[in-house]
């Protein structure tokens, strides 16, 4: 069934309509498959002021509300897209576009009032308004606020009504497969879920865990690349700690903490009087690793000079402490990491080519977050029951409007940035066992909300404003849909070979815009 109540945090919805109320002077609403109004309730929003003129009064109101239910009976009966014509309050329309998903019949989203005819004489009107229960007051406001719809403009207009329910379909079709994606996560205990301290079930995962059951056991040079907060040093202490060198030294160092001179010296040791400070010989990280493994984070940070250094110690396992003189012999295991493009960096002359193949012996990518989201419920739950665990707190949940926002966020700081935000949850919802949706950081809550549509035009031409709404949303879905036409037309209600002419007619076809970027125009 249909979560009519989440329709307003529906982006899309509200939007289209804000266009409905200011381009056309209508309410909408939305009545279930049992008859009953849903996004207006009569006990809460007696004072709420709507477009429509004959809905003023409390008893108008009641009243139209009956008719619609009424009404439902004769639409669910009905033939499909056979509603337009309907009349009602003698005379006055209204337009209805109905809700259907695997033709199963769920209601129906209903434009209130317009005339598309001639507009009844005043005194019509005042006798309509009697008969609801309403005063006769100020008819001549009342009169002018009718819209009256041309052709022309009908056929927009009944674009639009059905553009909300088709968003009211596609949300529930979206929530639903959420829905049975986290069920089928929960419920899958086959694959394995966990590597060591690495947590995830998803294919990008799974990849992953046999790339490093093949690699445990060499003694090959390892780069990790992946973006910040993706836990490449997981990756590194997983691939050690089930290695031969397990019961030896496991030694880390970021490149980028030091400049050039300092990291000389913390990697390969001085001897005293090397420079002011050097009161007594210092070994190097490379003399602690051992027979272990060290862990270089952040390589692509490193200056030229020391990349030269490092080399000549994974090649021939030799190296010479600042000041000093004589070679010294390591055997280590080197795993590297980066974020940063070495093969870009290595065309820019900022990274040896030499060295980017003697590191990438076996080269291992972390997925980001968003590559991964079927990990989510996994990752949240780990980090909420060790959070609470620390804090001495009941384990808390997270509600289902809380899940979607945090699925729809790409999360650009990856694992990090969710367990941050888990932990901000857990100390923001005190005794609370339940976190709302509400509690997530600004960031989280708000993304995608201004993304679709920034704002409704109200002054031009009624069919350019249209396009333009038009064009943003085709614009939109293609990103969101990774340029699945047929995936698209399907949730705009629209045949594919219709969604290509328009793709066409407002130039966003995916190589043009390629093309284009490549000539340099903008």
């Amino acid at each position: 069934m249909i979560n009519w109540d989440e329709l307003k945090h529906t982006h899309v919805v509200r939007k289209l309509e804000q266009v409905i109320g200011q381009w056309f002077g209508m309410d909408i609403f939305y009545v279930d498959e049992r008859g009953y109004v849903r996004n207006f309730d009569l006990n809460k929003d007696r004072k709420n002021p709507l477009s429509a003129s004959l809905c003023e009064k409390e008893k108008s109101r009641e009243l139209f509300f009956e008719k619609l239910k009424n009404l439902n009976e004769k639409v669910v009966e009905s033939e499909e897209d056979q509603f337009e014509e309907n009349g009602f309050f003698s005379g006055e329309k209204l337009y209805i576009a109905r809700v259907t998903i695997d033709q199963e019949y769920l209601g129906f989203v209903c434009a209130y009032s317009f005339f598309d005819q001639k507009i009844p004489e005043m005194k019509d009107l005042k006798k309509v308004i009697q008969s609801l229960g309403g005063e006769p007051l100020s008819l001549e406001e009342r009169y002018e606020k009718f819209t009256l719809l041309d052709a022309s403009q009908k056929k927009y207009f009944q674009e639009l009504v059905g553009l909300v329910a088709q968003e009211i379909v596609t949300f529930h079709t979206e929530i639903s497969k959420r829905e049975e994606r986290i069920l089928a996560l929960n419920n899958q205990l086959g694959e394995r879920y966990r590597y060591d301290s690495m947590i995830g079930k998803s294919k990008p995962m799974q990849d992953l865990y046999s790339m490093l059951d093949k690699v445990k056991a060499s003694e090959s040079t390892v780069l990790v690349q992946g973006e910040n907060g993706t836990g490449k040093e997981l990756i590194a202490k997983a691939v050690h700690f089930n290695s031969p060198r397990k019961d030896r030294q496991f030694v880390t160092v970021n490149c980028s903490a030091f400049n050039e001179n300092l990291l000389d010296s913390e990697l390969f040791g001085h001897v005293k009087g090397a420079f002011t400070g050097a009161v007594k010989d210092k070994k190097g990280l490379f003399e602690v690793a051992n027979g272990g493994t060290l862990f270089l984070d952040e390589i692509g940070d490193m200056d030229l000079s020391m990349q030269v250094k490092l080399l000549r110690v994974l090649q021939e396992g030799t190296l010479i402490p600042v000041g000093g003189t004589e070679q010294k012999k390591v055997d280590v295991r080197v795993i590297a990491a980066t974020n940063k493009p070495l093969q870009k960096m290595i065309e820019e002359g900022s990274f040896r080519e030499d060295l980017y193949y003697r590191v990438n012996v076996i080269n291992i990518h972390v997925p980001a977050l968003r590559e991964r989201k079927e990990d989510l419920p996994l990752l949240i739950e780990h980090f909420i029951i060790k959070g609470c665990k620390e804090k001495n707190l009941s384990v808390k949940t997270l509600s289902k409007r809380a899940m979607e926002k945090i699925y729809d966020y790409p999360w650009p700081g990856n694992i990090r940035q969710l367990e941050n935000e888990m932990e901000r949850l857990i100390v923001l919802s005190g005794d609370e066992t339940k976190i709302s949706a509400e509690m997530l950081s600004t960031p989280v809550r708000e993304h995608g909300e201004g993304a679709k549509v920034q704002g409704v035009r109200v002054s031009g031409k009624l069919k350019d404003a249209l396009e333009e709404l038009e064009r943003t949303m085709i614009k939109e879905g293609l990103k969101r849909t990774k340029w699945n036409k047929s995936r698209l037309a399907k949730e705009l209600g629209i045949s594919r070979a219709g969604l290509i002419m328009k793709v066409d007619k407002y130039e966003l076809d995916k190589r043009k815009i390629a093309a284009q970027k490549k000539d340099g125009v903008a």
